[in-house]
């Protein structure tokens, strides 16, 4: 059973920083590329950030472009989103997603399998 658990959402002040993390489970986590969206009240869900399994191809939505850093650790299954300099337009909860692929895709319909999701709040 597919299982994608996001955690390291949290109130932080504007300019802060966090660190979400999405464990995989249920698949071969190698294999599959895995990406970050947000979705804030009243907005569609919004592309983040995406990897592929071997980490060699990498995209980020506009937003994110030279705040956030995608990463992951294949032997931990484990992909992790770095964000800095956040701004209360970051605000919104925060989806990883998986699919199988050696490609990557910025588009919410690609993907198979989606966490929960986490909160971020930015708010002095």
């Amino acid at each position: 059973q597919v299982q994608l658990v996001e955690s390291g959402g949290g109130l932080v002040q504007p300019g802060g920083s966090l660190r979400l993390s999405c464990a995989a489970s249920g698949f071969t986590f190698s294999h599959y590329a895995m990406g970050w969206f947000r979705q804030a009240p009243g907005k569609e869900r919004e592309f983040v950030a995406v990897i592929s399994g071997s980490g060699g191809n990498i995209r980020y939505g506009g937003s994110a472009k030279g705040r956030f850093t995608i990463s992951r650790d294949n032997a931990e299954n484990t992909v992790y989103l770095q964000m800095i300099s956040l701004k209360p337009e970051d605000t919104a909860v925060y989806y990883c997603a998986a699919k199988r692929s050696w490609v990557v895709s910025t588009t919410t319909g690609w993907y198979d399998y989606w966490g929960q999701g986490t909160q971020v709040t930015v708010s002095s």
